[in-house]
């Protein structure tokens, strides 16, 4: 009898450690399938479609004037167009820069080039024209040119 005791115990064990796995693998599908749908999939940035306020490239070309026109006289005082801007002790002539900056934007959304000319007085320091330079440079503007000194001229 100690035997057949001994044989009914491992039986019990046995049975009693013995998991049923079928059970189990269909309730880890269960939970699968609810989390996968009730899941809200992210949208990575790139995907979400919005414009940012800003400039718009022009499909034609708008009408702008030809070149702008900095006249420098012998006090070292700049005029933009006949526009009297900054001082003349100013040398990072911030009011120049912002003017010629938003000049050189509208110029790249027109597709025209933009356009600079120089006109210093005879008696002008150089370092005023190198500055004046110096804020067209700041303003991304490459096409500069001087005036021709002889059209300003009066004929004998």
């Amino acid at each position: 009898m100690s035997r057949s005791t001994r044989g009914g115990r491992r039986r019990q064990k046995s049975a009693l450690v013995e998991m049923q796995m079928g059970p189990m693998i269909d309730m880890v599908f269960l939970l699968l399938v609810f989390f996968m749908v009730t899941a809200k999939p992210t949208k990575p940035e790139s995907d979400i479609k919005m414009t940012l306020p800003g400039q718009v490239s022009q499909e034609t070309s708008v009408a702008l004037p030809d070149e702008q026109r900095i006249q420098i006289d012998a006090a070292g005082q700049v005029s933009l167009n006949e526009m009297t801007l900054d001082t003349p002790v100013s040398r990072q002539m911030p009011e120049l820069v912002r003017i010629l900056t938003r000049y050189k934007q509208a110029s790249d959304l027109s597709r025209a080039t933009a356009l600079v000319t120089l006109d210093p007085d005879d008696a002008v320091r150089h370092q005023r024209v190198v500055d004046v330079l110096g804020a067209c440079a700041r303003a991304g503007i490459t096409g500069v040119t001087f005036a021709d000194r002889r059209s300003h001229s009066n004929p004998p």
